[in-house]
């Protein structure tokens, strides 16, 4: 095998705590991240040696240096799994940057788990999450790439065995969100932090996505950004059952129980101008 394809998907956060922050600048969460249909594209194709990336069929030598996640995947895991190769990478975007979908942390979990299928190695899920603790909170998550309760500061996933179906509609109001930002303006105006015990929540009906929606970043990035409770507004009017703000914004995701609901709303809100993306929960991965 020299080349493969691989999905990326964007996810939301169905609940998002912060229990506190930690001396190395990150902070103690407590999480229900949940995998969306809506994908970027990746296809790797294994060279002779080196790192190399093109995103949207354009290539550009910066890209390739440590800022960019995908890339420092690729050579982490490499060196990690011992492999005598390099890979090309190209990157087709459709998940929106800073937007609090996760869309390069996912890129470079779906490099790891890519590259685990074309070399053959054969590194577990926790294997792969473990290489991509180090580049970032949210890669472990989607290394597993299922609903799931994570814990700590993104490292630690239990993968709920079963998820309500649920179709969301995701509005992205076009300007960024920068996620450091947000946490540090959480330490400034927000003294009070949570216990370190906590119940883990159980999805056993689409009711019960719906009762523990909750997101406390929504403290931070709303006051800075009000246009977030206009859309939340607007998706709840549309016949959303909960609408909420996903990871530190600025996209707002509304929740349906069917496609059917899900698309009226789509109908009545494409107008305002906004970026708007249809997607279902990923119960079931295909990845590869």
């Amino acid at each position: 095998m020299s080349k493969i394809l691989v999905k990326a998907p964007a996810k939301v956060n169905a609940l998002l705590r912060v229990l506190s922050g930690r001396s190395d600048g990150y902070h103690e969460l407590e999480m229900v991240m949940v995998p969306l249909t809506l994908c970027d594209e990746i296809a790797l194709t294994a060279t002779t040696g080196g790192v190399a990336i093109s995103i949207d069929g354009q290539a550009d030598a910066g890209m390739s240096g440590e800022k960019n996640l995908a890339c420092r995947a690729a050579r982490a895991f490499i060196e990690a799994a011992g492999v005598d190769a390099g890979v090309n990478i190209e990157l087709a975007k459709r998940v929106p940057i800073a937007a609090g979908l996760g869309g390069g942390s996912s890129d470079a979990a779906a490099v790891l788990r890519g590259l685990n299928t074309l070399f053959g190695t054969g590194l577990t899920a926790d294997r792969l999450a473990g290489i991509g603790k180090a580049l970032g909170a949210d890669v472990p998550f989607f290394c597993h790439g299922r609903p799931a309760f994570v814990e700590g500061i993104g490292d630690r996933v239990s993968v709920y065995t079963s998820f309500p179906k649920s179709s969301y509609l995701l509005v992205n109001p076009g300007f960024p969100v920068s996620t450091p930002w947000v946490y540090k303006q959480w330490d400034l105006q927000l003294t009070m932090k949570r216990p370190d015990a906590r119940v883990r929540p159980l999805f056993q009906v689409f009711s019960d996505v719906i009762a523990f929606l909750h997101n406390d970043l929504e403290q931070v990035t709303i006051p800075a950004h009000p246009e977030i409770e206009v859309i939340k507004g607007a998706l709840l009017k549309a016949g959303a059952a909960g609408a909420l703000m996903s990871g530190s914004g600025p996209t707002v995701f509304g929740v349906f129980e069917d496609q059917e609901a899900r698309d009226e709303a789509h109908a009545r809100l494409s107008h305002e101008g906004w970026k708007i993306y249809r997607a279902e929960a990923m119960l079931d991965p295909e990845f590869v």
